[in-house]
């Protein structure tokens, strides 16, 4: 018997509901049998594709991350270094709004009870601040950031973004001060107290609002796991 071929709608399908599931319901919620159900399928199918609950979780863990570092890709490099940080920031917020139960599972917001995450799955997304890192570097070279290790940089921006959009996702950034005014009055905030003055930080956030493309609404899941029309 030849071994069955994965089916890729199928598979996003499942990390995708499993992500649902455990964000709306925690651990009690994600069981095989109501995964299976959520996408049409059978339980030996969740088997198949990713042997167990263990391997299923790290799997969106690693989706969750790939999704991100794709978004962070489209962000290219410009002469405007400190223009390339925000727009990879909006990048960021991007991926987190349009893949919002991956997100939660990426970081641990979602509880993930028993299932067992190593710490290798949690160091695994560290591949992602690359860029983030790189722009940081640029921006010191161009005299616009202060001399500092462009890591604890660009980790301490990535730290005030991640808490922003995590309430975001939340719903806890209201009226009068919704989450579009907060996120750029803290990316201006971190630019500047990086080293960059109030000036030209105001013509870079122009830049990179520019550039940052319109998300389309995500499109909704049936229950088999792929897009409906």
């Amino acid at each position: 018997m030849s071994p069955r071929r994965v089916d890729p709608q199928l598979a996003a399908g499942l990390l995708e509901a499993a992500a649902r599931l455990l964000a709306e319901g925690g651990t009690a919620a994600l069981t095989t049998r109501r995964l299976a159900a959520e996408v049409g399928t059978s339980t030996t199918v969740v088997y198949t594709y990713y042997g167990g609950m263990d391997n299923l979780v790290r799997a969106m863990v690693h989706e969750g991350f790939a999704r991100l570092h794709r978004r962070m890709a489209t962000v290219r490099a410009t002469n405007d270094a400190v223009a390339d940080v925000m727009a990879l920031g909006h990048a960021y917020r991007a991926n987190a709004l349009d893949h919002p139960q991956l997100y939660l599972v990426m970081f641990g917001s979602a509880a993930l009870g028993g299932f067992a995450l190593g710490e290798g799955d949690r160091q695994h997304g560290r591949y992602t601040l690359e860029p983030l890192v790189d722009a940081v570097s640029r921006a010191t070279e161009q005299g616009r950031f202060r001399p500092a290790d462009p890591l604890l940089v660009g980790q301490t921006m990535w730290i005030a973004l991640h808490g922003l959009v995590t309430l975001e996702l939340g719903g806890y950034l209201i009226d009068p001060y919704d989450a579009d005014l907060c996120f750029e009055t803290q990316l201006r905030s971190l630019m500047v107290g990086a080293g960059d003055s109030h000036e030209d930080t105001m013509i870079s956030l122009a830049r990179a609002r520019r550039r940052r493309p319109p998300r389309p609404a995500p499109t909704p899941l049936s229950n088999s796991g792929e897009p409906t029309p």
